[in-house]
C-alpha cells in the first residue's frame, strides 16, 4: 500500500543510510477451533489452540520491506519460521520486484495463509510417494513484473525444493541435493474483473529409502523429475469473486517400483462478500479434488462456510465440509483474531 513516509516514524541517527523503525511492529494471531468429524475414532476435538502465530512486517528502508511469523504453536507442535522474506519493490524504478526468503511457491495461484475456510487447499499439500516435493513452503527467490497498460503479470520462482525442513547436520545445507527447482507463472486481465492465468512447475529431487523386497531389505537412490503444469482463472462480479485452478503433476519415479505416475488436483472457491471489504460477513464454497493413478492420494471434497466478524480483528467461523471420498461429514466452529 502507498503511504506517506514520515522521517518521524522512524529512527535515522543522522544517517540518510539507516530507516529503523521508532517502535518495532509485533502482532499476534490465534486460531481456535471445534471440530465433530464422522467416522472417527475420536469425532469430537477442541483444538483451542488450533495455532499461535508472532507477526513482523514493517519497512526496512526506501521500497524495501519485510515480513515473517513465527508458529508458537501449530497442532500443539512449535513449527518455527514458515513465511520469512525480504521483499524489494520496483526495482531500478521499474515494475520489478524480488523477494528472498521463504515463501509458498503456491503464492501466485491461491495463498493459502489468506483463505477463510478450515478446509486447505488440498492439491497444493498433496506429495507423491516419497517426493518432498509439493507447492507449499520452501526457501527460494521470487521475481515478479507486472505491464500495467495491458494487465499482465509474471512471477518467476527459484527454489530449494524440499521445503522448510532443518539444514543437514554434517553438511549444514537446508538443500538435500544439488538440484535446484523453476516455477513460472503468467496471467493476463481481461478488463477489470476476470485474470486468466497459466502456471509451470519443474524440479528434480534426489530420494533414497530402504524398503523390504522378497524379505530382504534393499535400498533404492534414484532420481525424481517433477512438473506442475495449468491453468487458472479468477473472475469478480460484484460481491461475488470466484477462482478455480486446476493442475497436472506427474512424478517419473517417486517410489522404487513406481514409474510415471500423473496426478490432477482441483480447486475451486467462490466467496460472497456483499458489501465487499466493508461486510461484517461472507459466504465461502470450496471444491477439492484429486485424481492419482495411485489411489491412495485420491481427495474430493465440497466446503461451505460463514464468517462473521465481530470485530475488524476478530471473527467467528462455522463450517461443514463433505467428504465424498470417505463418505463422511465434519463440522467445524471457530474463532480467528490478531492483535
Amino acid at each position: 500500500m502507498k503511504e506517506n513516509v514520515n522521517e518521524r516514524d522512524y529512527i535515522t541517527a543522522g544517517d540518510p543510510l539507516l530507516w529503523l523503525n521508532r517502535t518495532f511492529p509485533i502482532a499476534v494471531r490465534l486460531d481456535a477451533f471445534g471440530v465433530y468429524e464422522e467416522n472417527q475414532e475420536v469425532d469430537t476435538d477442541l483444538e483451542t489452540p488450533w495455532g499461535l502465530k508472532l507477526l513482523s512486517g514493517g519497512a526496512l528502508y526506501k521500497n524495501i520491506g519485510y515480513y515473517f511469523y513465527f508458529y508458537m504453536s501449530e497442532r500443539g507442535e512449535v513449527a518455527g519460521i514458515e513465511d520469512a522474506y525480504v521483499h524489494f519493490d520496483n526495482i531500478f524504478k521499474t515494475e520489478l520486484d524480488v523477494m528472498v526468503g521463504q515463501f509458498q511457491t503456491s503464492d501466485p495461484l491461491m495463498k493459502r495463509e489468506l483463505r477463510l475456510t478450515f478446509e486447505d487447499y488440498m492439491f497444493y499439500t498433496r506429495k507423491i510417494g516419497y517426493s518432498d516435493i509439493n507447492l507449499t513452503y520452501d526457501r527460494g527467490v521470487m521475481l515478479t513484473y507486472g505491464i500495467n497498460k495491458t494487465g499482465t503479470e509474471f512471477v518467476g520462482i527459484v527454489g530449494n525444493g524440499n521445503g522448510k525442513g532443518v539444514a543437514d547436520e554434517e553438511t549444514r545445507k537446508f538443500d538435500k541435493d544439488k538440484y535446484k527447482n523453476l516455477a513460472f507463472r503468467a496471467k493476463q486481465g481481461i478488463g477489470e474483473n476476470i485474470g486468466i492465468g497459466g502456471y509451470f512447475y519443474y524440479g528434480k529431487e534426489k530420494i533414497a529409502y530402504e524398503y523390504v523386497a522378497d524379505s530382504i531389505t534393499a535400498l533404492f537412490s534414484g532420481t525424481n523429475k517433477v512438473t506442475y503444469w495449468g491453468p487458472d482463472l479468477d473472475i469478480t462480479v460484484g460481491p461475488l469473486a470466484f477462482t478455480g485452478n486446476y493442475l497436472m503433476r506427474k512424478d517419473t519415479q517417486p517410489e522404487a517400483n513406481i514409474k510415471d505416475i500423473e496426478t490432477s488436483g482441483i480447486i475451486a472457491e467462490l466467496i460472497y462478500s456483499p458489501q465487499l471489504d466493508k461486510s461484517r460477513y461472507y459466504l465461502t464454497a470450496l471444491y477439492n479434488r484429486i485424481d492419482s493413478d495411485l489411489d491412495q492420494y485420491d481427495y474430493e471434497s465440497g466446503t461451505l462456510g460463514a464468517t462473521y466478524l465481530v470485530a475488524r480483528n476478530l471473527r467467528l467461523t462455522a463450517e461443514f465440509t463433505r467428504d465424498m471420498q470417505k463418505d463422511a461429514n465434519r463440522f467445524v466452529l471457530g474463532l480467528v483474531t490478531a492483535f
